[in-house]
C-alpha cells in the first residue's frame, strides 16, 4: 500500500491534538478539584506556605519566570551532559558485552551492582571528591541513565536476524560493515526504547545530584524554597521539571521517527488496513 507524504503528514497533524486533549482535560479537572479542596478545608494562613493552590502555582510561575528559567538551564546542562556520557559509555559497554563472552561475564555483574547501590549513597562521595561544580550531577545522571541503554542495546544487537548476518558474510562484508550497516540499524528500536526511558530518568538523576550538593538548578531551588515555606515556588519548580522531562521525551521520540521512518509508515499502513477491514 502506497502512502503519500501529504497523507502521512496529515495523519500525524490530526493525531497530535487528539492525543493532547484527554491529558489536558484530566489535568484541568484535577487542578479544579485541588483548588476547591484547599479553599474549603485548609486554613487561610496555611495556603501558599504549606498547601498551595494551582492558581497560586501558576501565578508563581509567571512572577518567577526568569528565576525558573535560569535554574532550568543549569539542570538542562547537567541532563544533556549526563545523557551524552551515558550514551557513549553505554554503547561502548554494550558492544564489548556483545562481542566478548568473557567481558560479558566480567562486566554484567558490575553493571547490575551499580543499580543496586542507592544513588543517594554515591552522590555525597562525588561531591566530596569533585566539589559542588557541574560534574558530580553529570555523573549521577549518567549512573542512573546508562543501565537501560546498555541492556536495551545488547538485546537489540542480539535480536539481529542471523540469516541476514550470514548473507553479509557471504557477500564479503567485514565485521565493521556488518555492525554499521546491519546490527546497529536493526538494534535502533531497542536503543531508542532505552533512550526514552533514560531521558525521563536523567531529570531525576540531575535533581538528586542537586539535592546533595549544588549552588544552582531546579533541585537546589526546590530545597531552598522549601526551607523558606514557599510551597508555591516549590511546586512551580516541579512543574518546570515535569515540562523538561516531557520535552526531552518528545525530542527522543522525534529523533526515533527521523532515524526510523519505515516504522512510522508501517504503523500507518497497519492502522489503515484495520480501518479498511
Amino acid at each position: 500500500m502506497k502512502i503519500s507524504s501529504l497523507r502521512l503528514t496529515g495523519a500525524f497533524s490530526l493525531a497530535k491534538p487528539r492525543q493532547l486533549l484527554l491529558p489536558l482535560l484530566l489535568l484541568l479537572g484535577l487542578s479544579g478539584l485541588w483548588e476547591g479542596a484547599v479553599r474549603l478545608w485548609v486554613r487561610p494562613d496555611l495556603i501558599h506556605t504549606i498547601y498551595p493552590l494551582p492558581s497560586g502555582i501558576a501565578l508563581s510561575i509567571y512572577e518567577n519566570y526568569a528565576l525558573l528559567a535560569r535554574h532550568t538551564l543549569v539542570t538542562l546542562s547537567e541532563v544533556v551532559l549526563g545523557l551524552g556520557l551515558a550514551f557513549v559509555v553505554g554503547l561502548a559497554l554494550a558492544l564489548m558485552i556483545f562481542y566478548s563472552q568473557a567481558l560479558e561475564h566480567a562486566l554484567y555483574p558490575l553493571i547490575i551492582a551499580t543499580q543496586n547501590v542507592p544513588v543517594f549513597a554515591i552522590a555525597p562521595l562525588l561531591v566530596i571528591w569533585l566539589g559542588y561544580g557541574l560534574w558530580p550531577k553529570v555523573i549521577v545522571t549518567a549512573l542512573i541513565v546508562f543501565f537501560p541503554l546498555v541492556v536495551n542495546t545488547v538485546d537489540g544487537l542480539r535480536a539481529t536476524d542471523e540469516g541476514l548476518v550470514h548473507l553479509f558474510i557471504i557477500l564479503g562484508a567485514s565485521p565493521w560493515q556488518t555492525l554499521i550497516r546491519l546490527r546497529l540499524p536493526a538494534a535502533l528500536p531497542f536503543i531508542f526504547a532505552g533512550l526514552k526511558v533514560g531521558v525521563t530518568l536523567s531529570v531525576v538523576g540531575a535533581v538528586i545530584g542537586e539535592w546533595v550538593g549544588a549552588r544552582a538548578g531546579l533541585g537546589y531551588l526546590m530545597l531552598k524554597e522549601n526551607h523558606l515555606l514557599h510551597a508555591d515556588l516549590v511546586f512551580a519548580a516541579i512543574v518546570w521539571l515535569s515540562a523538561l522531562g516531557l520535552g526531552l521525551f518528545a525530542l527522543a521520540s522525534l529523533l526515533e521517527r527521523l532515524a526510523m521512518p519505515w516504522k512510522r509508515v508501517a504503523r500507518l499502513e497497519y492502522s489503515q488496513s484495520r480501518q479498511e477491514d
